[in-house]
């Protein structure tokens, strides 16, 4: 076998001029090449293909039957070549991307949705699948099982983030809480709480988990709870207090019979990210994902009351 390192590819679209136009002159000038390049760029040609591929005769140049079927050949592979080499063009229209994202039901209520109606109405052929985070999520990512995900915290050296926006904590808690009526807990107050605790990673909240363990604090996980959309339902007439993200809370929790409450200063502010691998920063149909994902999330607004809250 011919190993392909060993092969000049420079040589093949003097060969198709070659062989297409059977004269060393109109095929040096179609490569641009002088005549005198293109007669020792034939001459190599007949030598690493062992044949004399053009035969003078009394009216010109013949093809030899090993030319014709190199010719045959080029006339297939020569646009596969420029396809594979050229820009790579995306057309949402027209694409057929399986996307797979790992996200919770906060992204999904806040921005994800639009994300879902924007792949479907300009991307029609395209699959988006959306799934709960899990523990290995960064695992996924690094092995390719997952395009892009998010997280509250900054994410291992080896992949790529890109800050979509900034949210605050807040403790919900029912109407009758001994601490309904404060305006903030203090760190203290919040560690003596039962807590409902939504199952993010490990049975945790990141977020708070991590920087609780920086005081040397752990909560006291009365319930937990798959899903951050049904916590505020499960809240009135308990003594469980639910830490949740303010933009949330503020389009999603109006109930009379529930109290909100700044959280312990220690626990905001707190960056979200979008997460993918470095293998795909060039990609453009991950480049349009991310864009189109971007787009839903800057339409998210600031948390009601951030700038004023004390």
């Amino acid at each position: 076998m011919t190993h392909l390192e060993a092969v000049d590819l420079n040589l093949l679209p003097p060969l198709a001029a070659l062989l297409e136009e059977r004269q060393v002159t109109r095929a040096a000038e179609r490569a641009g090449l002088s005549q005198p390049a293109m007669s020792r760029t034939l001459a190599r040609l007949r030598q690493l293909l062992d044949d004399q591929l053009l035969v003078r005769t009394g009216s010109g140049y013949v093809l030899t039957p090993r030319a014709e079927r190199i010719q045959l050949q080029l006339a297939g592979l020569m646009p596969q070549l420029e396809t594979l080499f050229a820009a790579e063009a995306f057309d949402p229209a027209t694409a057929e991307v399986h996307y797979h994202i790992a996200a919770t039901d906060y992204a999904l209520l806040l921005f994800l949705h639009q994300v879902v109606r924007e792949v479907n109405r300009l991307s029609p052929y395209s699959v988006l699948r959306i799934e709960s985070s899990r523990d290995a999520v960064f695992d996924d990512l690094q092995h390719g099982r997952l395009d892009l995900s998010f997280y509250v915290a900054a994410a291992p050296e080896a992949l790529r983030q890109d800050l979509l926006f900034d949210d605050i904590c807040v403790c919900v808690m029912s109407a009758d809480h001994p601490f309904a009526r404060r305006k903030r807990l203090t760190l203290d107050e919040y560690s003596r709480c039962a807590h409902l605790v939504i199952d993010i990673i490990d049975g945790e909240q990141p977020l708070i988990a991590d920087r609780l363990k920086e005081f040397g604090i752990a909560r006291h996980a009365a319930v937990t709870l798959p899903l951050f959309v049904g916590a505020a339902a499960a809240l009135p007439d308990t003594n469980l207090v639910a830490t949740l993200n303010k933009r949330l809370v503020d389009k999603y929790v109006d109930d009379p019979r529930l109290a909100v409450v700044r959280a312990p200063i220690e626990l905001e502010p707190f960056p979200y990210y979008m997460v993918w691998h470095p293998r795909l920063d060039h990609d453009p149909t991950q480049q349009w994902l991310r864009d189109t994902v971007r787009t839903a999330a800057a339409s998210v607004g600031r948390p009601s009351g951030e700038r004023n809250s004390t």
